[in-house]
């Protein structure tokens, strides 16, 4: 167990604590830290992975808009796990990885288009406190994506929100998910990474 947990690691005991732990392993080759922390609350736990599985079936954008856009606001709030797994999340669907790779640092990286830094600012600006979105991002993403794929957009940046500022809150850091792939994540303001 990290030494940054600031709850005590739980035991996934019992029929769904195996059957959760079998799945995790299948999926991801681990089970992730924040499963240790929501195992403290059951109720919880179901919520946050019944809720998971019905985010993971929504279509409307892109899935590379998706992920830059988690990442994005992963990176505003700090949450090194988050990153680590969604750099590992994107490995395992097949996205680009030397680009992915540069999302923390997107400003200084020439790899993205208009579009995917669009998306990204507005990911930040969603992720601040106060949120610091305009109606013209709003409007001007909404025109290039249509309105079905800016709802989900502002939902998984939202959604993402809430994952990051869990598992930053918890003490939950870098698990070594990213390990598997070929390029590590670049760090912002380090050219060249």
């Amino acid at each position: 167990m990290p030494s940054s947990f600031r709850v005590p690691q739980a035991s996934l005991d019992g029929v769904y604590g195996a059957i959760m732990t079998r799945v995790a392993r299948r999926m991801w080759g681990q089970v992730p830290d924040n499963a240790y922390v929501l195992w403290h609350h059951r109720p919880v736990t179901r919520a946050i992975f019944g809720f998971e599985q019905k985010v993971a079936r929504w279509k409307a954008l892109d899935p590379h808009l998706k992920t830059y856009a988690e990442m994005a606001a992963a990176g505003v709030i700090g949450c090194s796990w988050c990153l680590d797994f969604g750099y590992f999340m994107a490995h395992a669907k097949g996205l680009d990885e030397s680009k992915v790779r540069e999302v923390p640092r997107w400003r200084e990286s020439e790899v993205f288009t208009d579009l995917e830094r669009d998306v990204m600012a507005y990911a930040e600006a969603m992720s601040v406190t106060p949120p610091e979105v305009t109606d013209e991002m709003v409007s001007a993403l909404d025109r290039r994506l249509g309105h079905a794929a800016v709802v989900e957009l502002t939902m998984m940046v939202a959604v993402e929100n809430e994952r990051s500022r869990f598992n930053s809150a918890m003490g939950l850091a870098s698990q070594g998910f990213s390990d598997v792939c070929e390029l590590p994540l670049a760090r912002a303001g380090a050219a060249g990474q």
